[in-house]
C-alpha cells in the first residue's frame, strides 16, 4: 500500500517512548485502547489500518497553523484500473454541500433579501397546501433542522439504489405527510429542508442558487476544484465510489444539499474561512452561528466524509473515504478520531 504525502515536511508526531529498565535493558511504553489494542503512531499508519480493514480509498487534508498543510491518501480510488488514491482527485461531498447553502442564505439574510422568520408557505405557496405547518415554518426552521417536515430519503419508494437527478419528483416523497414534529418543538434532520431552501434562494435569486455559490463563496476563496453537480466535471477526474463493491461514481444525484463535488484541499479551504477566515462578516456570523453548523460529514452512495475544524488546536481535518456499506462508516469514525488525538498530543 502506498501512501502519498505531498508536502516536504511530515508533521511532528508523538513517538514510542524508549525507557531504561535494569541495567543494560530497555522496554516500550505503548499507547493503546481501553481494549487493549495498540494505537497507531503516524497519520500514515491510520490510513494503511482503515484501508486492511476494508475501505478501499481513503483522503485525507490537514490545515493547522503554524505548520505545513498536508495531504495523505491510501488505497485505490478506481480498483478496476489499480489506480491509487490522489489527492487531487474529485469526490461527492454529499451533505457538506448543505454548508454552502446554509452561507448563502445567511448573506442574502445579512443583505436583507430574506428573513429568518420568512415562511416557507410565503416563498413557496404553491406547495404549502402538500407540507403540514408551511404557514409557521420559517428559514430559520428548515436551517436548524427544526422544522417537522418529513425527510424525504425516509419515505416509502425512495431507493438510494437510484439515481435521483429531479428535484421535484424527489420532493414528491415529502409531499402530504404528517408532520414528524411541531415546528421548532424539536430537532430532526431532514435532507427536505436543504431541498427546499435550493428552491427558496432559486426563486429570491431568479437563478440557480449554485450560481450565486460560485459567485460568493467558490470564486473569492479561489476553490477552483468545486463544482455544483456531477455533470459539471470530467468524470475521468471523479474518485470512484464503492458501495456493496459496485462502482457508483456514475450515479447522479443532483438534489440541493448534496450535489456538490470537490477536493480534499479545497473543502480544508472552505472549512477554514468558514471558521476562521473572512467568509463571513461579523454580522453574517453572528446570524450563522445562530443557525447551523461550522462543519459537516456526508454519505453517498460509494462516498462518506467528515470536514470539520478543532478549535482547540487550530486544525482543519478533512476525510473522504470511497467506501459505504458494511463497516466502513465505523471506519471512517475511529480512523477521523485517531487522526485528531494524533495532532492533539
Amino acid at each position: 500500500m502506498t501512501i502519498k504525502n505531498t508536502a516536504k515536511v511530515l508533521f511532528t508526531l508523538s513517538m514510542l517512548l524508549l525507557t531504561s529498565c535494569g541495567g543494560s535493558s530497555s522496554s516500550k511504553n505503548i499507547d493503546t485502547d481501553p481494549d487493549g489494542t495498540i494505537l497507531p503512531t503516524s497519520i500514515e499508519e491510520i490510513l494503511e489500518n482503515a484501508v486492511d480493514k476494508g475501505v478501499d480509498g481513503i483522503f485525507v487534508y490537514i490545515d493547522q497553523t503554524d505548520k505545513l498543510n498536508q495531504s495523505y491518501v491510501a488505497g485505490l480510488q478506481d480498483k478496476v484500473n489499480m489506480l491509487p488514491a490522489n489527492e487531487n482527485s474529485l469526490f461527492k461531498i454529499a451533505s457538506i454541500s448543505k454548508l454552502f447553502i446554509a452561507v448563502s442564505t445567511t448573506k442574502l439574510i445579512a443583505e436583507g433579501q430574506l428573513s429568518l422568520n420568512d415562511t416557507l408557505a410565503y416563498w413557496l405557496p404553491e406547495i404549502a397546501g402538500r407540507i403540514a405547518n408551511s404557514n409557521t415554518i420559517t428559514i430559520a426552521h428548515m436551517l436548524q433542522h427544526r422544522s417537522g417536515i418529513a425527510d424525504f430519503d425516509s419515505q416509502s419508494g425512495f431507493d438510494w439504489q437510484n439515481a435521483h437527478t429531479d428535484i421535484d419528483k424527489t420532493l414528491l416523497y415529502a409531499f402530504d405527510k404528517p408532520a414528524d414534529f411541531t415546528p421548532d418543538s424539536k430537532y430532526e434532520y431532514s435532507n427536505t429542508n436543504y431541498l427546499l431552501l435550493g428552491k427558496i434562494l432559486d426563486r429570491l435569486l431568479g437563478y440557480h442558487h449554485q450560481e450565486y455559490v460560485r459567485e460568493q463563496i467558490l470564486v473569492p476563496l479561489e476553490m477552483y476544484d468545486t463544482y455544483a453537480e456531477l455533470t459539471d466535471v470530467d468524470q475521468s477526474l471523479l474518485v470512484k465510489g464503492y458501495w456493496g463493491n459496485i462502482d457508483r461514481s456514475e450515479q447522479d444525484y443532483a438534489i440541493p444539499g448534496g450535489s456538490m463535488i470537490s477536493t480534499v484541499k479545497d473543502i480544508a479551504t472552505f472549512i477554514r474561512a468558514l471558521n476562521t477566515g473572512t467568509l463571513l462578516t461579523p454580522a453574517e456570523k453572528d446570524i450563522y452561528s445562530s443557525v447551523y453548523w461550522f462543519g459537516h460529514s456526508g454519505w453517498l452512495p460509494g462516498y462518506q466524509s467528515i470536514a470539520r475544524y478543532d478549535n482547540k488546536i487550530d486544525a482543519v481535518v478533512i476525510q473522504f473515504i470511497n467506501t459505504t456499506g458494511d463497516n466502513s462508516e465505523d471506519i471512517a469514525s475511529t480512523s477521523y478520531e485517531q487522526i485528531l488525538n494524533l495532532l492533539r498530543q
